[in-house]
């Protein structure tokens, strides 16, 4: 029997709350604690009240595998939750928001610029790239505020890596825009009358004028790039041209200006919470210095390369274990469907807690350990099944992952054989935020002692 056959098992219980806020502080001030509390006390299945509104929470392991599972597939959907974003930029669909066949059609087309064979080839160009913006913005003596530093870091990559321009004017404003999109209009944390905020419609304005000034650019040199050799934008200007439907011109700023909206917040996060964990604990900060210096001195690199990183790379995997930026997952349910003996009726909002097994001692020991060895053979804790859930699970799983475990495992090993840097204070504890999305808090900043090498 399959965890949505289980037997009924009575009323689906709803988590205590506040009057009129329901469990709006809890999720706010620390949502993965809550969701962790939650299922501890009431299963893998709870209702909780956010705001006056009721929604349902699947949560564990088993939800986990449930959003990889074709019925998961096909009891949930991912349209309301982008809506609002879709409307606000004028357009008709975003990956993010599609389904089905709809979605399928979206991600094959994007899925080559996504992919780890996007950045093939292009390892010495990510670290030119990454030294470039440290000696600009990370000079010694000074003191950089981390997840601003790291946003620039991201942009100007992926700018040049996926579109062939790094817009660093525009960052401000596609820093603002996203704030405000994620806040007003997807998680619906802050009121929609924020939009009127002059501020946010100048953001809004300058980055319609990136979008447009890419696509201008793109058609004028549509033809000029072999297929094989297209970027991420490429594809996207190409299909527009050749397969309307796909991408239709209403879409185009949306789309076009996507990249840079999906790495600002989850890898400049990821990368931050990942430089104050390495900080604190000074053997792992060793390890990592050791690898970069010893493949740094050897010239070039190579593809196969980043295999040489170890440390560097199961430090970024205990850091999006402890620190994920996708807590939940939000959908809609397509129709009634039974979950651990639990029904979940059509048209439900739905939160799949994907990440509650990352702070569970059943799956990882000790969790609020910062362990670096967990993912070495033999323990692997992170292949039980359910256990690990850094990119989402399901259909929507992150296109950029294997992009991204490239792109951060270098530039974070190349910032750390670079740069000899510290906390502002040795027992300084991560102040963090959770609007729009879970992070370190834009107050979090290091100190540049000096240049290594």
């Amino acid at each position: 029997m399959t965890i949505t056959e289980e037997a009924p098992v009575g009323p689906t219980p709803t988590v205590r709350g506040v009057p009129i806020l329901g469990s709006a502080l809890e999720m706010g001030k620390d949502p993965a604690a809550f969701l962790v509390k939650a299922y501890r006390e009431h299963g893998p299945v709870f209702r909780m009240k956010l705001l006056g509104k009721s929604c349902t929470v699947l949560a564990g392991a088993g939800a986990a595998e449930f959003m990889n599972s074709r019925e998961g597939r096909e009891c949930l959907r991912s349209r309301e939750f982008w809506q609002g974003m879709i409307d606000e930029y004028g357009a008709t669909r975003t990956i993010t928001g599609e389904d089905g066949e709809s979605h399928k059609e979206l991600r094959e087309l994007m899925r080559r610029g996504y992919s780890r064979d996007a950045i093939k080839g292009r390892g010495p160009e990510l670290l030119d790239i990454t030294d470039r913006v440290l000696e600009r913005d990370w000079r010694p003596g000074t003191t950089v505020p981390v997840v601003q530093g790291m946003q620039y870091l991201v942009t100007e990559q992926l700018g040049e890596l996926l579109t062939g321009a790094a817009p660093r004017e525009y960052v401000p404003d596609i820093r603002l825009l996203t704030l405000y999109v994620l806040n007003v209009l997807v998680t619906r944390q802050r009121p929609r009358i924020l939009l009127r905020n002059p501020k946010y419609r100048r953001a809004k304005a300058r980055v319609f004028e990136l979008g447009e000034r890419m696509a201008a650019d793109l058609k004028a040199r549509h033809g000029q790039t072999p297929a094989g050799e297209r970027n991420l934008v490429e594809d996207l200007m190409d299909a527009h041209l050749n397969r309307p439907h796909l991408v239709p011109a209403e879409d185009l700023v949306l789309t076009l200006t996507g990249p840079y909206v999906a790495g600002l917040d989850t890898v400049a996060n990821t990368t931050a919470a990942f430089l104050y964990a390495v900080l604190k604990h000074p053997e792992v900060l060793a390890s990592i210095q050791a690898e970069a210096d010893a493949l740094f001195a050897g010239g070039p690199i190579a593809d196969e390369d980043v295999r040489r990183l170890p440390a560097t790379r199961y430090a970024l995997m205990e850091t999006m274990r402890m620190y994920p930026v996708a807590v939940t997952l939000i959908r809609t349910a397509t129709r009634d469907f039974s979950f651990a003996g639990h029904t979940v009726r059509a048209g439900e909002t739905v939160y799949i807690a994907t990440t509650v097994p990352h702070f569970m001692e059943e799956y990882f020991p000790d969790p609020l350990t910062f362990d670096i060895t967990r993912y070495e053979k033999p323990r692997a804790e992170h292949l039980r099944p359910g256990a690990y859930s850094p990119y989402g699970r399901g259909p929507h799983t992150c296109l950029g992952k294997s992009f991204a475990d490239v792109q951060m495992a270098l530039s974070m090993a190349r910032l750390l054989h670079r740069l000899d840097l510290e906390l502002e204070s040795p027992d300084y504890t991560l102040a963090t935020k959770t609007a729009p999305t879970p992070g370190p808090a834009m107050s979090f900043k290091v100190r540049v002692k000096g240049r290594r090498h």
